[in-house]
């Protein structure tokens, strides 16, 4: 094993101290916070198309699902992904607006 220096374990004790006088403060305290439940509807992405001439405007919104990292996608009301992340969402989206050609 590795011999510690003195400024050293003077670090570790000072950090152990730190430590255990949060953890003392933590069961002390009465203002534990209880996590927030999720709300149902998570996120809502509006999509307005100008290049054909009037307006298409799309909805995404993406429902609570059972992971917290993931989402259930309806477009326009219609499920479209069942548990599905943030970066396959905005991988769908970006497929499915592709590049049109400038005139």
């Amino acid at each position: 094993m590795y011999k510690r220096t003195k400024k050293y374990q003077q670090k570790v004790d000072q950090s152990t101290l730190f430590r255990m006088q949060k953890e003392h403060v933590k069961l002390q305290g009465d203002d534990l916070e209880a996590p927030q439940a999720l709300p149902h509807l998570r996120r809502t992405i509006v999509i307005t198309d100008y290049d054909f001439g009037e307006p298409i405007v799309h909805k995404i919104e993406l429902i609570r699902c059972d992971r917290i990292d993931c989402y259930d996608a309806y477009v326009d009301g219609k499920l479209w992904r069942k548990r599905i992340g943030w970066s396959r969402i905005l991988n769908g989206i970006r497929k499915a607006l592709p590049r049109l050609r400038q005139l």
